[in-house]
């Protein structure tokens, strides 16, 4: 091959290197020929297989009862297939829209406008609770994995099933949610079945919420009389109610409390907190 020939050739490989690949030159080898090396560059020209939102595509906490949903998206699918399996008997629940499980809770929701292949679970049960992956029919197949936690969110009025007032005294009704993944929207109060009206003409009656990861409902009723006694239900709207029945005494005590019980006047709010909300509300 002459030297012009191969001068030709080595340009063109040159002008390849700075089309197609990142050019690194090194300068003049020893018989003065450039010393080239290639490194490859995404020019958009390769198509990329499947692959996982995972942002879109997280773990999930659910209410025992309540409809689960957990989101799979995955971007160029093509002709794939989405199934998903359930980890702990390594069960294949479904597969497209088809369902692969007599439990007909498990539901495969997919949208033809969208990347999302949900899998819907009615009715969920603390057994529900585990990983579940989301499986692409490629070859060899791959798949995201998340964890699916059902609670059951805990509801307790303290000092309950049931409690003894003196005539006169304050009434402070503490209701506690916890477990719940997310502070109850409202918390109800009820009284023998009826709803508290707070602004109702006997007065004295409130209540004080404070919401996080243990939400507490504090009801507060002043100068309790006979006909305050009976049941009081809190009832959260994420969770189950609890009651309490409350007895407003008059100087007497049940016999119950004549034999080692006790009168169980409860105070969860700080002392000085409560003078401060009962002066006001006397104001």
């Amino acid at each position: 091959m002459s030297m012009a020939l191969l001068f030709g050739a080595l340009g063109a490989l040159a002008f390849i290197t700075r089309t197609g690949c990142t050019d690194n030159t090194n300068g003049l080898g020893q018989d003065g020929v450039p010393e080239i090396e290639y490194t490859d560059i995404d020019l958009g020209l390769t198509q990329r297989g499947p692959y996982f939102d995972v942002p879109y595509s997280k773990n999930v906490t659910a209410l025992v009862g309540k409809t689960a949903q957990l989101n799979c998206r995955v971007h160029n699918l093509g002709n794939r297939t989405v199934s998903w399996i359930r980890h702990r008997d390594i069960h294949l629940l479904t597969s497209g829209r088809m369902t692969y499980t007599s439990d007909q809770r498990f539901i495969s929701v997919h949208n033809p406008h969208t990347e999302d292949w949900i899998l819907k679970i009615r009715f969920p049960q603390r057994r529900d609770s585990g990983i579940y992956e989301c499986q692409v029919g490629t070859t060899p197949p791959i798949g995201h994995r998340m964890y699916l936690s059902v609670v059951e969110p805990l509801t307790t009025i303290l000092n309950g099933p049931e409690l003894f007032i003196n005539t006169e005294s304050t009434i402070n009704l503490t209701c506690v949610v916890q477990h719940s993944p997310e502070p109850p929207p409202a918390i109800r109060w009820t009284h023998n079945d009826e709803e508290i009206n707070y602004d109702s003409p006997r007065g004295g009656v409130s209540v004080i919420t404070e919401k996080g990861e243990m939400t507490t409902s504090h009801l507060l009723v002043q100068k309790a009389r006979g006909t305050d006694s009976g049941r009081y239900t809190c009832a959260p709207a994420n969770a189950n109610p609890r009651s309490v029945l409350v007895h407003v005494l008059s100087g007497e005590h049940p016999a119950a409390m004549q034999h080692g019980g006790q009168l169980r006047l409860q105070y969860p709010l700080p002392a000085a907190l409560l003078s401060v909300i009962v002066a006001l509300m006397g104001c």
